[in-house]
C-alpha cells in the first residue's frame, strides 16, 4: 500500500528534536510519497536539504504563504520566481487568501495570490491553496483566472458540499485530512457525495492531528487515521482509497 501526502510541512521547527525517527515511521507505516509545500524564504534551505536527504520520497513546492504576505511580500515573490529560474518544483504553493489571523494584508493577499497563479501557468503546474475564512474571496479570483491551465488542490479543504463542487468545477482536487476525524468538522457530512476521484489525502503536519491525536503535534504517519476515516465513508478498503487517492496525486502533481 503506497499512500501519498500531499501536504506535510516536515521542516517545521515542531520536528527538529525527531525529524529522521518521524519520517521513519511514517515510511513504515507506508507513505512513501510527501508533498511539501512553502512558507515563505526562511524555511527554503531546510525544504532543499529535506530533498537532499530524502531523494526518492520527497517532493518540493514552492510559493509564499498568505500568512507570510507582508509589507516585504514583493522580495518573498522575487525569491519565488528566482528559485523557479534555477530548478523545477512540483507545484506553486501553499498559496492563498488567510482572513483568519489579521486582515491587514488582504489587497496584498489578493495581488500575491493572483501573480503566483499566473506563475503557475507560465510553469505549466498545480497550485496548493490555503484558504481560511476567505472562500468568496478566493472563488472570486479562481473565477477571474479560471481556464484549462488553472487546476490543483485546495489544500485542508473545510468548506460545505456546494463549496466543495464550486471547488472542483475550478479543476481542484480536495485536500482531505484531520478534519474528517473531528466530530466537529462537518466534512465527513457531505464526503460520501463527492466522487473519491475528486480526494487526496494530507496531514498539514505538524497541524491538525487526526482524533485520537487530535490537540497533539500532527506527524504524517497518522495519515492512517484519516485513510481509516475515508474507508468507513466510501466503503472501501484502505488499500483502495490509498490507491486511488495515491493516483490522484500524481494526476496533479505529475509524478
Amino acid at each position: 500500500m503506497i499512500i501519498t501526502d500531499t501536504h506535510t510541512h516536515l521542516y517545521s521547527e515542531a520536528f527538529d528534536e525527531d525529524r529522521a525517527t518521524m519520517i521513519q515511521n511514517a515510511l513504515d507505516a507506508g507513505v512513501q510519497r510527501f508533498f511539501i509545500p512553502a512558507i515563505d524564504s526562511t524555511y527554503t534551505s531546510a525544504m532543499l536539504d529535506l530533498e537532499n536527504r530524502y531523494p526518492e520520497n520527497i517532493f518540493l513546492m514552492m510559493g509564499l504563504h498568505p500568512t507570510h504576505v507582508k509589507e516585504n511580500y514583493k522580495d518573498e515573490l522575487a525569491h519565488v520566481e528566482q528559485l523557479f529560474s534555477e530548478r523545477s518544483f512540483y507545484a506553486v504553493g501553499e498559496i492563498g487568501i488567510d482572513l483568519y489571523w489579521d486582515k491587514t494584508f488582504l489587497k496584498q493577499q489578493q495581488e500575491a495570490f493572483v501573480y503566483q497563479i499566473r506563475l503557475a501557468k507560465q510553469h505549466k503546474l498545480p497550485i496548493v491553496i490555503h484558504s481560511r475564512e476567505s472562500f468568496n474571496e478566493i472563488f472570486e479570483i479562481l473565477e477571474q483566472e479560471k481556464s484549462d491551465e488553472l487546476y490543483g488542490i485546495f489544500h485542508c479543504f473545510t468548506g460545505n458540499l456546494e463549496q466543495a463542487q464550486k471547488a472542483i468545477s475550478y479543476n481542484m482536487k480536495l485536500g482531505i485530512g484531520g478534519v474528517a476525524t473531528f466530530k466537529n468538522g462537518k466534512i465527513d457530512q457531505f464526503l460520501n457525495e463527492i466522487d473519491l476521484k475528486h480526494i487526496v489525502l494530507e496531514t498539514d503536519s505538524p497541524y491538525l492531528a487526526p482524533v485520537p491525536y487530535r490537540g497533539k503535534r500532527n506527524e504524517s504517519a497518522y495519515i492512517i487515521k484519516v485513510l481509516e476515516k475515508l474507508s468507513s465513508i466510501y466503503g472501501l478498503s484502505m488499500d483502495e482509497i490509498a490507491l486511488i487517492t495515491t493516483e490522484n496525486s500524481k494526476e496533479i502533481f505529475g509524478i
